[in-house]
C-alpha cells in the first residue's frame, strides 16, 4: 500500500538551475484539446473564430459607427494546445529575471487585463512611463504599443519581456529556464509536434500570441443591442450612444464600433499627471513631427473597468475623462507645445452638458462583457505561484 505522500512524489518533483529558475516535473499539468469559448475546431486541429458580426457588410453600412458594421480580420488559426500553453506562460513568473512577474501581473484578467495603476511597475518596482493597455480583442488590432511601434503580438511581447524596467529578461535566460523545465520541455512538444529539440523563442512567442489572441469581448449589452434585442439598453444608455455616434460629439469616428477604435494615432492633447514630464509619443518612433504626442486610439471595450485613463493614467474616473473632449481644443497642452503640437480635428468644442456626459458615460458601461474571461491556472509548470506580483487594487502587495 502507497504511503499517503506517495502519490504526489510520483506527480511532482523540483531542483533549482543555475538562473534560480524552479524546474518543476508536474504530471497533472495537461494541454486542453478543445477551443476556448467563442472558437470552432476544425478537422486540422485549429481554432477559427466565430462571431455573430461575421455576416455583417462594412460596405453597406450607413453612417459613422453604424450597427452592422464588420470586423476587422482576426488572428486565429492556432491549436487548441498551443493557447492552452500560452496560458500557462502568461501566467507564469518565471518569465521574468527574478522570478517575480507574470505577463498577468500587468495585465490582470480581473482588472479587463490592466493593472489598475496609472503607469505599470516593473521589476525594480518603478513605474514605467505608460499604463498597462488592455488586451481584449488584440486579435483584431494591427498595431501595438501606446505609440504603435509594433506590428504583430509576436514583436510586441518582447518589448516588455527584455525591458530591464519591465520583466528584465534576456532571450538566453528564457531559453535556458525552459529548457531546463521538463513540464514545459513536455508541453511544448505537444503544442508544436513538428518541432525538434528544447523550447525554442519562436514557439514561445507564437503560443502566448495564440493565447493574447483568444481573449475576445464580444457579448455585452451593447452587442445584444446591435444584433436586434432592443430591451439590451436602458433609455439613458441608447441616448448615450446616439450621442456617442453624434456628428457633435464624434465619439465614434476614432472609437468606431463594433471594435470601438479606427486603430489610428491621434494627438488629443491630453496633459500628463503632475510632476510627469512631457511624452513625444508616436513622433519619437516615426519622426513626423505632426504625431508628436500622439498615441494609438485605444478600443473601448471593458472601458468602466479599465481605470485609470489615458496612456499615464491622467484620469481616474471615466467622466473625467469623457469630460476633457468638451473642454476646448488644445486646453490642457503646456505653452511650450502649443505651437508644436498639431490636436486632431476631431478634437473641437461640442459643448457637451452635465446630462449629456453622464448619458455617454452609462453608454460606455454597457461595452462591459467579460464572459470568455480565461481561468487563471492553479499552478504553472514553474512551480512558482500564478501570476506573480499583482496590484493593490486586487487586495495584495
Amino acid at each position: 500500500m502507497r504511503s499517503p505522500g506517495s502519490s504526489n512524489k510520483l506527480l511532482a518533483g523540483f531542483l533549482v538551475t543555475a538562473f534560480g529558475a524552479v524546474a518543476f516535473a508536474d504530471e497533472r499539468i495537461t494541454l486542453r484539446d478543445v477551443c476556448p469559448p467563442g472558437f470552432e475546431l476544425t478537422d486540422s486541429n485549429v481554432c477559427e473564430l466565430r462571431t455573430l458580426y461575421d455576416g455583417y457588410d462594412s460596405l453597406n453600412d450607413a453612417g459613422v459607427g453604424g450597427l452592422k458594421t464588420a470586423l476587422p480580420s482576426a488572428r486565429d488559426g492556432f491549436s487548441p494546445q498551443q493557447i492552452d500553453l500560452g496560458r500557462y506562460l502568461f501566467f507564469d513568473p518565471l518569465l521574468s529575471g527574478d522570478n517575480s512577474l507574470s505577463c498577468a501581473s500587468c495585465h490582470h484578467p480581473d482588472l479587463a487585463f490592466t493593472d489598475g495603476r496609472p503607469r505599470a511597475v516593473g521589476i525594480s518596482g518603478a513605474e514605467v512611463k505608460r499604463g498597462a493597455p488592455s488586451l481584449w480583442n488584440v486579435a483584431f488590432l494591427a498595431k501595438f504599443f501606446w505609440d504603435a511601434r509594433a506590428s504583430s503580438l509576436e514583436k510586441q511581447m518582447q518589448g516588455p519581456l527584455y525591458s530591464p524596467d519591465e520583466m528584465g529578461t534576456s532571450p538566453a535566460v528564457v531559453v535556458q529556464k525552459l529548457g531546463d523545465n521538463p513540464t514545459y520541455v513536455r508541453l511544448f512538444q505537444q503544442a508544436f509536434p513538428d518541432s525538434e529539440g528544447p523550447p525554442s523563442l519562436g514557439n514561445l512567442y507564437t503560443a502566448i500570441a495564440a493565447f493574447q489572441a483568444s481573449l475576445i469581448s464580444l457579448n455585452s449589452r451593447y452587442d445584444r443591442y446591435a444584433h436586434g434585442y432592443h430591451d439590451a439598453l436602458t433609455d439613458k444608455e441608447i441616448e448615450g450612444m446616439n450621442i456617442f455616434r453624434s456628428f457633435v460629439a464624434r465619439c465614434a469616428e476614432c472609437h468606431t464600433p463594433p471594435l470601438f477604435t479606427n486603430q489610428q494615432i491621434a494627438v488629443i492633447g491630453v496633459q500628463e499627471p503632475e510632476g510627469n514630464p512631457f511624452d513625444e509619443g508616436a513622433e519619437s518612433v516615426t519622426g513626423i513631427p505632426g504625431l508628436r504626442g500622439g498615441f494609438k486610439i485605444p478600443s473601448l471595450r471593458n472601458i468602466a473597468k479599465t481605470a485609470p485613463y489615458m496612456h499615464s493614467g491622467t484620469f481616474h474616473e471615466l467622466r473625467d475623462a469623457a469630460r476633457f473632449y468638451t473642454l476646448g481644443r488644445g486646453h490642457a497642452l503646456p505653452e511650450e507645445e502649443q505651437q508644436r503640437m498639431i490636436v486632431h480635428w476631431h478634437i473641437w468644442e461640442p459643448q457637451l452638458t452635465d446630462d449629456e456626459l453622464d448619458r455617454l458615460v452609462d453608454f460606455l458601461g454597457t461595452l462591459t462583457d467579460e464572459n470568455f474571461k480565461p481561468k487563471i491556472p492553479e499552478r504553472v509548470p514553474s512551480g512558482l505561484m500564478p501570476i506573480g506580483t499583482v496590484p493593490d487594487a486586487l487586495g495584495t502587495n
